[in-house]
């Protein structure tokens, strides 16, 4: 006979999740504030700057946003060359651990 699965306590684990998921996203939200030294901005004058960001309607100006940020993700390029071995050998763009900012968790 089959055992009776418990609901209340897969909801509650799920409910647990949840929660952690989203104080993990809430840490590295304000670890990507001071990597980007906006900690520094006054807190009125980021909080401005985040709703235009938000209400922006022009995509070319999003874009560049976009660009931007994902240039601030990526290694800095060294000054000399060593062709596909050394890129070979590099990490992977994601081995900070951060997350990206659509909350997307890409952890195994």
């Amino acid at each position: 006979m089959r055992k009776p699965r418990d609901f209340d306590s897969e909801l509650k684990a799920l409910a647990d999740k949840a929660k952690q998921l989203k104080e993990r996203r809430v840490r590295q939200l304000g670890e990507l504030v001071a990597a980007t030294g906006a900690d520094a901005l006054d807190a009125d004058l980021l909080a401005g700057a985040l709703l235009e960001a938000v209400s922006a309607k022009d995509d070319a100006t999003k874009e560049g946003w976009r660009r931007r940020g994902a240039a601030f993700f990526r290694p800095a390029r060294r000054s000399t060359a060593r062709g596909p071995q050394s890129r070979a050998r590099s990490a992977p763009p994601d081995a900070s651990g951060a997350l990206p900012l659509d909350g997307a968790d890409r952890t195994p």
